[in-house]
């Protein structure tokens, strides 16, 4: 058997999982994103780079990628866990709530972008068949690159998350398009468009139905052996039967990755799917970008210099415009508009799939399409670039209130969100005398609470060192307050990790969120719809006639009846405090 081992594909192997071990910590020394560096990588042991020299200096082969397309498979399925865990992020009632801003927004961003594109390419003597295939290749941005640096939380990440889903969907009729205006095309391709839609239709409802009744069964089996690598198992057996199964369907397997992530994240499970994921989806994103490095050549880009560099800032600026002025129109800050705006300025990886049927098709030249695959390429590596100088924009064009210092030597309280329920806390919190910071992601809520006197400061809690900026390491508690479950659970994760000596106190929606932040590590988790339920229960047995006595003593034993059923749904060790006022006996 091991004399039967391909020692090139290996070698391979050895050389991106040394790339890893290089550029995820050296780049994150340096708070650099490591996709710089993912990029930088593919352009130094690709066929452009030091694999010219491997006839001339045989050894290199052992540090260079042997053969760039075995790589693919493995890019595209990087992808696929990237829009799987984005999935784990959504909910179905979150996606209803964004479908004006995907359908709108995200139809109008791309369909803008491309008809201009196309119109200019048209007018600069591109066959209006090509100039129509490059326009909306170009209008496509980078999923895989620009949803890690956003997110999904904050203004920017949700405006860019509803135009990057609805380049997806788009993905599928746009290359059946190209394939039906080709110039041997006998009208296949609107037929074949059409059976697509039909049953890809089909796929998804089948999906979503399956899913729900099987998938609940399938983890709770996985929980209960206790084994990480049946969980695991399971996991991958969803997401890539799900992405399968659209793609046989002629549908993009991004579609199948999404519903299995939506379907997983309204399930009790999903923290648990997300955490053993992620390392996978790291490592495979780092292949695909370093594939991307790969496709550079850099005699050609030296060669072509001028023409390249034109079109790579003409397209980042048509674009970043655009994007900023439809943000604008649809009511977003100038901030957010301008920062969204040149982050999404870049083409994307989907570019170079619709390059690809673009040529297939005949509908461009290969030297016309190697060409503008190597402004994506550059596009791409960029884009890291690009949301820095977003950011630096956005604070010149809308400056965010800037915390100032003054109190930093004296620990204080930090309130994570600045909405209703954080700005009840920091008036309890003043009424005491007690010094607390809030922390909020959203700019409009911080101008608001700073404009009534609350002590707020723009940043995302979740990312970069925003939280030690503030004094965490010398805080007494940090408050959770936000209505995200899963941002609350995993921010829960990291505090307690980091700090673990820390009071975390997290608001929960029900029992259940309440068990999962203390599984993550809260102090304390207050369930909200519990403590509304049980005051306004108080309230009407008082005001019907019944004795103020009893009816205090019948709260406490309902809420000893949840402090249980927390204490067993997240397997502790003790009774969890519900309410930490001394009114209440603490049961043991």
């Amino acid at each position: 058997m091991a004399g039967n081992l391909d020692t090139s594909s290996m070698g391979d192997a050895l050389v991106i999982l040394g790339a890893a071990g290089l550029v995820i910590p050296v780049f994150t020394r340096f708070r650099i994103t490591p996709v710089i560096g993912f990029i930088l990588i593919g352009i130094a042991v690709g066929p452009f780079g030091l694999g010219q020299l491997v006839y001339d200096v045989p050894w290199l082969t052992h540090v260079t990628i042997t053969d760039p397309e075995a790589l693919e498979p493995y890019a595209e399925f990087g992808i696929i866990l990237l829009l799987f865990t984005i999935g784990l992020e959504l909910s179905f009632k979150r996606l209803w709530q964004m479908r004006k801003l995907v359908f709108g927004l995200g139809a109008m961003e791309l369909m803008i972008i491309g008809s201009i594109l196309a119109i200019v390419l048209a007018m600069m003597g591109q066959y209006w068949t090509g100039a129509m295939a490059l326009g909306f290749a170009l209008a496509f941005s980078s999923t895989a690159i620009v949803l890690p640096i956003s997110g999904t939380q904050s203004p920017v990440g949700r405006a860019a998350l509803s135009m990057l889903l609805f380049e997806d969907i788009m993905i599928v009729p746009i290359i059946f398009i190209l394939g039906a205006m080709a110039p041997n095309a006998q009208g296949d391709g609107w037929e074949g468009l059409f059976e697509t839609l039909w049953q890809g239709g089909l796929v998804v409802a089948a999906l979503l139905i399956l899913g729900r009744i099987a998938l609940p069964r399938l983890f709770a089996q996985a929980a209960r052996t206790k084994s990480p690598e049946l969980f695991l198992a399971a996991s991958l057996l969803v997401v890539i039967g799900a992405s399968l199964a659209t793609a046989v369907a002629g549908l993009s397997p991004i579609v199948g990755a999404i519903i299995a992530g939506l379907l997983i994240a309204e399930t009790e499970y999903h923290n648990e799917v997300e955490g053993i994921i992620e390392p996978f989806k790291g490592l495979a994103l780092g292949i695909f970008l370093i594939t991307v490095g790969m496709s550079i050549d850099l005699t050609t880009i030296w060669a072509n210099f001028g023409s390249i560099l034109l079109a790579v800032v003409l397209v980042l600026t048509f674009k970043a415009l655009v994007t900023g002025i439809l943000l604008r129109l649809m009511g977003a800050r100038r901030s957010t508009a301008a920062e969204t705006g040149i982050l999404m300025a870049s083409p994307s990886e989907t570019t170079l799939i619709v390059l690809a049927a673009a040529s297939a098709a005949l509908l461009i030249q290969p030297g016309t399409a190697q060409f503008w695959q190597i402004v994506t390429a550059i596009g791409l590596t960029i884009t890291p670039i690009l949301a820095r100088l977003g950011r630096i924009i956005a604070r010149r064009v809308e400056p965010v209130p800037v915390l100032e210092d003054d109190d930093r030597t004296e620990p204080r309280v930090i309130i994570v969100g600045v909405g209703r329920v954080g700005r009840l806390i920091a008036q309890m919190l003043m009424r005491h005398d007690k010094p607390y910071v809030a922390i909020d992601s959203d700019a409009d809520l911080i101008e608001m609470a700073k404009r009534k006197g609350y002590r707020a400061t723009f940043g995302d809690a979740v990312r970069g060192d925003a939280l030690s900026k503030l004094g965490i390491e010398t805080s007494p508690a940090v408050v959770l307050t936000m209505d995200e479950p899963v941002l609350a659970e995993r921010l829960t994760r990291k505090l307690r990790k980091e700090y673990p000596d820390l009071l975390i106190v997290a608001r929960a929606r029900d029992t259940a969120h309440a068990a999962e932040l203390y599984r993550a590590g809260a102090s304390h988790a207050v369930p909200e719809n519990l403590e509304s339920s049980l005051q306004l229960s108080e309230a009407v047995l008082v005001d019907i006639g019944v004795a103020m006595g009893p009816v205090i003593a019948s709260i406490h034993e309902k809420r000893d009846e949840f402090r249980s059923k927390i204490e067993q749904e997240g397997a502790l060790d003790y009774k969890p405090k519900l309410r930490t006022s001394t009114a209440e006996p603490v049961s043991n």
